[in-house]
C-alpha cells in the first residue's frame, strides 16, 4: 500500500480508516480502532443545529484526546449557513478534518432534506460545500452515496462540484440511499469518481475481509479505503490490511488471548470515559459483535446483553474466548 495521503494539509499515515458511524465510532472505540492500525477516525455523525444550539448530548461528539489523531468530525444539515456555523465551531475545538454527511439513508436525517437526501439536491450541496469552505480553513472532505435511488445515480456529478467548490477529498459509498445498507456496493462507481477529479477518493462497501480492502484497490485505483460495519466485532481488520500488503501475506486474526486484551481494554475505554453504567451500556453492543457468527456466541449474546456489571461481563466474554481457543486446531 502506497505511502502517507495528503488530505489538503493533513498528511493521513495509513490508507485504511474508520468510517463515521452513529452509535458505533465514540472515542473509546476510536481508540481500540487506532491501536489496530486505523490510520483516520471520525466522531459520529454531528448536527449542525445542535452544535450551534450548544446542547450536552452534542457537544459530547467532539470528545477526543492526544492519542485520537487524526481526528475528523463529519457534521449533517441542510441549511448552508448553519453548516458553515458549525465548521468553525469544529475548527476551534480542535478537529483535524471537517467531513461533510451526503450519504446517511436514515429516514429521520433524510427527512429534514440532510444526509443523502442531498444527493437529490445538486444546488444545495454547491451551496452548503461553498459556506463551509469559506468558514474553514481545515481540510474539507464529503462523504457520499451513488444517488438517490437507482434512476438517479449522480455520484460522479456530486463528486465535480464538491471538487469546484473547494474539497479536498471524496469518500465514496457507492449504494443509493433507497438501498440503505442492502444489496452490494458498486465498486466500478467508485472507479468513475476517481477517473473524475483530482482529489483523493476514499472508497467504501461491502469491505468485510482483508481481501476485500485490497481488491477494491486494484479495481477502482481508489487512494485510500473506509471501513464500516466490516470493523464491528473486528477492530484487528485494520492492521490485517495494512500487514498482509507490506508483507504480501495477510497474517492471521489475533489469537484469543490477545482479543480478549483489545476486549478488555475496550471496556475500560467505555467506563473510564463515560462511568461504569453508561459504559457497560455502551459496550453491550460491542459484545454482541465480537462474539457473532462463533460457536457459543449466540447463547453468549442472550446473556450479555443484560449484564450490568464489569465482572460478569468480563467473565461471560472470558468464557466464550475460552471455548475458542479449544476450538483451535
Amino acid at each position: 500500500m502506497p505511502g502517507p495521503l495528503k488530505i489538503g494539509s493533513l498528511a493521513v499515515g495509513s490508507r485504511v480508516w474508520m468510517a463515521p458511524m452513529a452509535g458505533v465510532t465514540n472515542l473509546p472505540f476510536r481508540l481500540v480502532a487506532r491501536s489496530c492500525g486505523c490510520g483516520m477516525a471520525f466522531t459520529e455523525m454531528v448536527s449542525a443545529n445542535g452544535l450551534i444550539r450548544a446542547t450536552r448530548k452534542t457537544l459530547r461528539y467532539l470528545d477526543s484526546s492526544a492519542e485520537d489523531r487524526p481526528l475528523g468530525v463529519q457534521i449533517f444539515g441542510s441549511d448552508p449557513q448553519v453548516m458553515a456555523r458549525a465548521a468553525l465551531i469544529v475548527t476551534e475545538a480542535g478537529a483535524d478534518l471537517v467531513d461533510i454527511n451526503l450519504g446517511c439513508p436514515v429516514k429521520k436525517v433524510v427527512k429534514t432534506g440532510s444526509g443523502a437526501a442531498l444527493m437529490k439536491d445538486p444546488a444545495r450541496v454547491a451551496a452548503i460545500l461553498g459556506e463551509v469552505r469559506k468558514a474553514t480553513p481545515l481540510p474539507l472532505t464529503v462523504k457520499i452515496r451513488a444517488g438517490w435511488n437507482s434512476q438517479s445515480i449522480n455520484a460522479v456529478e456530486i463528486a465535480g462540484i464538491a471538487e469546484a467548490c473547494g474539497v479536498d477529498g471524496i469518500t465514496v459509498h457507492p449504494r443509493t440511499a433507497i438501498q440503505g445498507y442492502g444489496g452490494s456496493a458498486d465498486w466500478a462507481l467508485i472507479a468513475r469518481v476517481r477517473e473524475a477529479v483530482t482529489v483523493p477518493v476514499v472508497g467504501n462497501g461491502d469491505i468485510r475481509r482483508p481481501s476485500d480492502a485490497l481488491k477494491m484497490m486494484h479495481r477502482t485505483g481508489c487512494d485510500a479505503v473506509m471501513i464500516g460495519r466490516g470493523c464491528l466485532g473486528n477492530p484487528w481488520i485494520f492492521e490485517r490490511i495494512v500487514a498482509r500488503d507490506e508483507q504480501g501475506r495477510c497474517p492471521d486474526p489475533p489469537d484469543p488471548e490477545e482479543k480478549m486484551r483489545i476486549i478488555v481494554r475496550h471496556l475500560d475505554l467505555e467506563i473510564s470515559t463515560m462511568g461504569e453504567q453508561a459504559g457497560i451500556r455502551s459496550f453491550r453492543k460491542h459484545a454482541l459483535w465480537y462474539t457473532k457468527g462463533a460457536r457459543g456466541g449466540a447463547q453468549i449474546r442472550n446473556v450479555a446483553g443484560r449484564l450490568t456489571e464489569k465482572p460478569e461481563l468480563l467473565e461471560l466474554l472470558r468464557s466464550f474466548y475460552a471455548l475458542e481457543r479449544e476450538s483451535q486446531p
